[in-house]
């Protein structure tokens, strides 16, 4: 456990203020955060611009001119939950997700690492209950936490320089969702056609910090259909819980 009870805010920059609940990756820490997240959204702090969460911490960016670091640092320090929240109403996605081949190339490898078949890796990873920790690296990644310890995989020794949109993978133990081509370190297990990301749709993003997630393992012939959807900017995830 790496979750701390008295966080720690520091400035970051004269324009953004950091509140920082652990030093690693940690459930409870993570909960913490996006409730602050949202407390923080729910006071409408009079020159606080906008949040962005993250694994252990929660960015604040505000305008100087309108409050300071100290006064930003007093309402911030009264809207900290003390511990982490045991429940939150959230929203639950199915996913739909082609599997190995050339959707996903390192699906038989990742099965052998784990002594294990490639149908038994995609029903474990499918089965997995998962939380959107935080969005970052490019626009719409969803970090996942609740990746199935029996097949946490380290990252690859040597990154890729291209992976293509719509990645499904994992990279220790985490799983991600990658909307845009990128370089990646991270094991490819499958693609989704789901765009979490797309800048002519409303919302242009679709996933949302706190948000759970399930994958559904779908046939190639279906990836190729629902693909051209989500290109014409239909969510195509199934959204099972409001």
């Amino acid at each position: 456990m790496t979750e701390i009870q008295s966080p720690r805010l520091l400035p970051s920059g004269d324009a953004a203020l950091t509140v920082e609940f652990g030093h690693t990756i940690d459930t409870a820490a993570n909960r913490r955060v996006l409730a602050l997240d949202r407390a923080v959204a729910a006071a409408h702090i009079v020159g606080v611009a906008e949040t962005v969460p993250t694994y252990r911490s929660l960015l604040i960016h505000y305008d100087p001119v309108r409050i300071g670091f100290a006064a930003l640092s007093q309402k911030i320090l009264t809207l900290i939950p003390p511990e982490a929240p045991r429940s939150v109403t959230t929203r639950r996605w199915r996913i739909p997700v082609a599997y190995g081949g050339p959707y996903g190339i390192d699906l038989d490898d990742v099965a052998r690492t784990h002594d294990i078949s490639a149908a038994e890796l995609i029903a474990r990873h499918a089965g997995g209950d998962y939380r959107v920790a935080m969005i970052g690296f490019t626009p719409g990644f969803a970090y996942l936490s609740g990746l199935d310890p029996s097949i946490a995989t380290p990252r690859r020794a040597s990154p890729r320089t291209h992976t293509p949109t719509g990645t499904i993978s994992i990279g220790g133990t985490q799983a991600g969702i990658q909307c845009l081509a990128a370089p990646s370190g991270w094991h490819l297990l499958g693609r989704t056609p789901v765009r979490t990301f797309h800048p002519h749709r409303d919302p242009a993003f679709l996933l949302e910090p706190g948000d759970a997630v399930t994958f559904e393992a779908i046939e190639p012939a279906q990836f190729d259909r629902l693909d051209r959807a989500a290109e014409r900017g239909e969510p195509i995830a199934e959204l099972i819980a409001p």
